[in-house]
């Protein structure tokens, strides 16, 4: 089979890669629709909106930095059980095998360098991603507004300050130098606002050329940057998620002796107590004591010495059973008449009916 669909193996699916792949934006685009929703009645989270990029790009690094730390995983590959391994290549004299055959590919733990290039290409050349494609669109619109008004040489930086006059009417007092700084920064925009679609174009190639070799078992590495990193992105086992809880556990008890107060420990152990834990730990409670034998009533039989003997006739019990209101055990020939006579127990004179009667399959 061409494609890789299955899931054996330690090997990640095309899926597996390509949901890891879309949860950062995914996460990106609920919390910014949250936070506008909220922000409808609490204005100051507009504040949050203005900057959308850095207050996302600073929650990933949170995320992925300490996720990284842990389990040896970006954030969204964590969720889905992924880890990432450094690829070693063993040789055979002086062939080196290609990077994308799994023989003689061997894996080892990440080193703290291949860490942090981890978080540069995950929070990092995102952040800087979205700048260059938002100073991309600015210049696009003000390059398409020009031409629309018949304005030759309009930047957007020009557009910018002429819709910011339409609301604040203020006088500025700008000096050469900052008039020449100004142009400065015009000019790199626009040259960034040229060079970015050749960026973007050479990127998405790279990406889907990976992703389609990925996809024909061709290579181990879905992306570029895994392919200048070295890293490989695997299933995770039993045994590494085991270590990955012992790890996280061992971070907790750190923090819990790092408090010096007992009510902040008592609400941190509150805090990081897992819903596992608590359900692995259930509350006991003693078993309820038994209810009291009903008792003989003035007007009824007594009991015989012998409990192996029907009250009734006195005699060893044949075919017993059992009052299911009083619990009193006796034959059946001798209970059931007496109760369709009676409607009542003999000991007890408690209302029986017919129905009331159990079979007993052994004598107690």
């Amino acid at each position: 089979m061409l494609f890789q669909v299955g899931g054996q193996g330690t090997r990640p699916t095309f899926f597996e890669m390509a949901a890891t792949q879309q949860l950062p934006s995914s996460l990106r685009a609920a919390l910014a629709y949250s936070i506008g929703v909220l922000a409808q009645r609490q204005p100051v989270l507009h504040k949050v909106l203005d900057y959308e990029d850095e207050f996302f790009a600073l929650l990933m690094l949170v995320l992925d930095t300490h996720s990284l730390r842990t389990t040896d995983a970006s954030f969204a590959e964590s969720l889905y059980g992924l880890r990432r391994k450094a690829v070693k290549i063993s040789t055979r004299g002086k062939d080196v095998l290609p990077v994308g055959s799994r023989d003689g590919v061997k894996h080892a733990g990440l080193e703290r360098h291949q860490k942090v290039l981890s978080l540069a290409f995950l929070v990092v050349l995102p952040y800087v991603k979205s700048k260059l494609h938002l100073v991309y669109t600015r210049q696009r619109n003000a390059s398409l507004q020009a031409t629309l008004w018949g304005q030759g040489d309009v930047g957007a930086d020009d557009v910018d300050h002429l819709l910011q006059e339409q609301f604040h009417l203020e006088t500025e007092n700008v000096d050469s130098g900052h008039s020449d700084s100004v142009s400065g920064v015009t000019r790199l925009k626009k040259i960034v606002a040229s060079l970015y679609p050749w960026l973007h174009a050479v990127n998405e190639g790279f990406s889907f050329a990976y992703q389609l070799l990925y996809l024909l078992d061709a290579t181990g590495f879905y992306t570029p940057a895994l392919h200048i990193l070295g890293i490989h992105v695997c299933r995770a086992t039993g045994q590494e998620l085991m270590d990955s809880s012992s790890r996280i556990a061992r971070s907790r008890t750190n923090e819990y002796q790092r408090l010096r107060g007992p009510a902040w420990l008592k609400m941190m152990e509150w805090w990081y107590q897992s819903a596992e834990e608590r359900m692995s730990a259930p509350t006991v409670y003693p078993p309820p004591p038994p209810p009291p034998p009903p008792k003989v009533a003035e007007g009824g039989i007594s009991l015989p010495p012998d409990r192996s003997l029907c009250p009734l006739c006195t005699q060893k019990r044949a075919n017993p059973s059992v009052v299911s209101v009083s619990g009193f055990v006796f034959c059946y020939a001798c209970i059931f008449k007496y109760v369709s006579q009676y409607k009542r127990c003999p000991i007890t004179l408690m209302p029986v009916n017919i129905d009331q009667i159990r079979r007993l399959f052994h004598d107690a």
